[in-house]
């Protein structure tokens, strides 16, 4: 009798949960406002979910947008998100001073990049920001290129083997060892060898934590630690080893440049100390509130520059490169004005001052990342009331915006699917908003990174077009969101040595 009674009470408790829920939803102040993907009340939109995968996700929600319009709303148990590629609503979020909050999903890669500076909020992101700002200041990045150039020669000599012109080539892991080389020696102040190490722990690491965390980015309940040990036990020891081993890579390398720091403030006077500036050397010398920063919070912010700096720019790089190899008018004429500038000299390095004197490697860049933006996708969490057209979205709602979607707007580009580097010279760029073209977003939570990234890549592709002419061979790119846009069929092409 006790336990019937019980079962009552606590079936009783399920059904009013369910029915607050139910009318939280129906009560919703975007309903009727922004078109729903589902009218099933609580389950909502998990139905249409569950065919959600990283290689179909951009797809989807092109789907999505042509059946709702630019901006639309899905709910599971009343929890609402609201995703958009509207570049109004965009401009207002992104503008915003006061939405400053990262969507709920990226507590996923807390474990991994714990509060560094793509998961801080409030004062302590202010704070953080503030000190590493300087860091990317362009006389700092200047320095920089010539390692981009070092390890982007070296990344020719290591593609010599493959040039035969005779099969395809998957770019992405060569040019992953590339950007890993030059990750850590640039912000860490401390080489790794990547390219000496193709089985590289550390980036077999990162791939793990990105192909397991963008799935759990697409399924809710795997947002959960407890369900995600409980429901998919394998991927759960496999994310817990990636991130040990990639805490382990980061510690070795705060300890090393610890100990260079040390011994070079206590060199004799006529030894002449490393000049090169590095992220972590400013993150050695920080303090917050007159204290130095713990070892955590160092950890935690060479963390998220190794996985902001290295697995983009690859990812950058590996499609432009692709979408030359695919345009043999383009690749030619990017070609012709780099021979023009570089003469025949293929011995001659790369520096920051070149770049002024190519404008269609720029426009060829520009026009790469509105067609496969490294990161095809933000969120926030409102921190408060947003404005939107006959209603507002409540604080605490998550709001997506689809980059891959504006970048792709033919309301805001002639012919989006055409590779055109031309349209960014022209009158159409000056047509477009602030809000139109932002592969690496925008506003006050931009990507702190985005000028080293740029001139990295750069310099990565005017070494490998000077050297190399880039063939049509291989499957084509098949693109899949893994947080970063990966290709689930690669990065493919041919190789030949280039004929002066």
């Amino acid at each position: 009798m006790l336990v019937a009674l019980l079962v009552t009470l606590l079936l009783a408790r399920l059904v009013a949960w369910l029915l607050r829920l139910a009318l939280k939803e129906l009560r919703h102040p975007l309903r009727g406002v922004v078109p729903s993907v589902s009218r099933v009340p609580l389950v909502g939109s998990a139905w249409q979910m569950r065919s959600f995968q990283p290689d179909n996700l951009h797809e989807k929600f092109a789907e999505y947008v042509q059946r709702f319009g630019r901006s639309f709303m899905g709910s599971v148990l009343g929890h609402v998100i609201v995703v958009t590629a509207e570049p109004r609503h965009v401009d207002a979020l992104l503008h915003s001073q006061q939405q400053l909050r990262k969507g709920t999903m990226y507590r996923a890669l807390t474990g991994w990049l714990g509060n560094g500076l793509l998961l801080s909020r409030g004062e302590e992101w202010h704070t953080m920001r503030k000190i590493i700002t300087p860091t990317f200041h362009f006389s700092i990045l200047e320095q920089f290129v010539e390692v981009f150039d070092r390890q982007s020669s070296r990344l020719v000599r290591r593609l010599e083997p493959l040039s035969a012109g005779e099969e395809a080539v998957n770019i992405y892991p060569y040019v992953g060892l590339a950007a890993l080389d030059i990750i850590t020696e640039t912000a860490m102040g401390v080489g790794v060898d990547a390219q000496g190490d193709a089985d590289s722990e550390v980036v077999n690491a990162v791939k793990d934590l990105t192909n397991i965390l963008a799935t759990r980015f697409m399924r809710p309940h795997l947002l959960f630690p407890q369900l995600f040990r409980l429901c998919w036990p394998s991927a759960f020891k496999k994310q817990r080893a990636g991130v040990h081993c990639l805490h382990q890579f980061t510690n070795r390398i705060i300890e090393q440049r610890r100990l260079r720091l040390a011994k070079e403030t206590h060199q004799n006077q006529d030894q002449k100390p490393d000049k090169r500036h590095a992220l972590l050397d400013t993150l050695l010398h920080a303090s917050l509130d007159g204290q130095p920063l713990t070892d955590n919070q160092i950890r935690d912010e060479v963390n998220t520059f190794i996985f902001e700096g290295h697995d983009t720019t690859t990812s950058a790089v590996s499609f432009c490169l692709y979408l030359l190899s695919r345009h043999e008018a383009v690749q030619q004429r990017l070609f012709e004005e780099l021979k023009e500038h570089y003469g025949r000299d293929l011995n001659r390095a790369v520096v920051s001052a070149d770049f002024a004197a190519l404008p269609y490697l720029n426009c060829v860049v520009k026009e790469s990342l509105r067609l496969y933006p490294p990161i095809p996708a933000v969120a926030r969490c409102l921190e408060k009331d947003l404005a939107l057209d006959g209603g507002h979205i409540p604080v605490g709602t998550n709001v997506v915006i689809l980059l891959w979607q504006l970048l792709r707007d033919e309301s805001l580009f002639a012919d989006p699917l055409l590779f055109q580097p031309e349209r960014h010279l022209g009158e159409e760029a000056s047509r477009l908003g602030p809000y139109s073209y932002i592969p690496f977003s925008a506003g006050p939570r931009n990507c702190i990174g985005q000028k080293f990234a740029l001139l990295e890549m750069k310099t990565m592709v005017t070494k490998l077009m000077r050297h190399y002419q880039l063939l049509p061979m291989g499957a084509d790119v098949e693109p899949s969101i893994k947080i970063v846009l990966r290709s689930r069929s690669g990065v493919n092409f041919g190789l030949r040595p280039r004929l002066y």
